[in-house]
C-alpha cells in the first residue's frame, strides 16, 4: 500500500488526467466515479472535481486502476486492503481484484495471504497453478 499521504499515482505511472486526484493523495483519500456526473461537478477555481461534501473525486475508474466506490466518502477500504474470502473457491477473484488495483509494493502482501487460505483449505494444493488461472 502507499505510504500515508504519498500520491497513489506517480507521473507517467497510469494514464491519469492531469488534475486527477490520485496525482496529489494517498488511495482511499479521494472517490472513484463511474464517469463525470453532477454528483461531482467540476471546480473551475480549483481545476478539480468534488462531491457537495467536498471529498475530491476521479471520475475515470479504468485510468486509475481503482473500481468505482465512495472510498473517501464511505471510508471503504482499497481492493486490496478488503479482508480475503474465507472459502478457497473465492480467492481467485479476490486475487486479480486486489492485484488489478494494488500497487507494486502491496502484490506481494495479497499473494502472501491468498496462498495462505488455499495452503490452509488444502495442503495438497498447488497454489502456483491456482493463482496463475486467477491472473491469466
Amino acid at each position: 500500500m502507499p505510504e500515508s499521504g504519498a500520491p497513489f499515482t506517480r507521473d507517467g505511472e497510469r494514464p491519469v488526467c492531469g488534475i486527477c486526484p490520485s496525482l496529489r493523495l494517498a488511495g482511499g483519500a479521494f472517490d472513484v466515479h463511474e464517469r463525470p456526473s453532477k454528483a461531482a461537478p467540476f471546480d473551475a477555481a480549483t481545476g478539480h472535481r468534488f462531491t457537495p461534501a467536498g471529498v475530491p473525486v476521479c471520475v475515470h475508474p479504468e485510468r486509475v486502476g481503482l473500481p468505482a466506490a465512495e472510498y473517501a466518502t464511505a471510508g471503504l477500504p482499497l481492493p486490496w486492503e478488503t479482508p480475503p474470502p474465507a472459502s478457497p473457491d473465492e480467492v481467485a477473484v479476490w486475487v486479480r481484484a486486489a492485484l488489478d488495483a494494488a500497487p507494486p509494493d502491496a502484490c506481494a502482501e495479497v499473494i502472501e495471504r491468498a496462498t495462505e487460505i488455499l495452503r490452509a483449505a488444502d495442503p495438497e494444493l498447488d497454489v502456483v497453478a491456482v493463482l496463475r488461472t486467477a491472473l491469466s
